[in-house]
């Protein structure tokens, strides 16, 4: 009560004194409608970039020494994806699941 009492003083002071208070509802030309779809959106934040440590596993798995390109990933992937298919590998999918997931880390590196 009493912090109400001195804030009230206090604006009544200042609008005598010329001073003028206006809230204003968010900034000129907010309109909170156009973040409707924000968290259905593709946005993923900083989390879509793979860790450094992630990468260089998935470069040793590809056996790649240096940034490949898109056509060296893709191309690697075809030999290694024959050589790790669960059908031919006594259908194992282990292989095959980080070979998959290897492959995206490593996309996401050259996008």
């Amino acid at each position: 009560m009493i912090g109400f009492f001195i804030i009230y003083n206090f604006k009544k002071k200042m609008k005598s004194s010329g001073f003028n208070f206006q809230f204003k509802q968010g900034a000129q030309g907010f309109n909170p409608n156009d973040f409707q779809n924000f968290n259905s959106s593709n946005f993923n934040g900083f989390n879509s970039a793979p860790r450094f440590d992630e990468v260089q596993k998935a470069k040793e798995f590809f056996g790649f020494t240096h940034s490949p390109t898109k056509d060296e990933i893709k191309k690697r992937y075809k030999e290694l994806a024959r050589k790790y298919h669960p059908d031919i590998n006594d259908h194992d999918d282990t292989m095959m699941k980080d070979l998959n997931h290897y492959k995206d880390v490593l996309m996401k590196t050259v996008e």
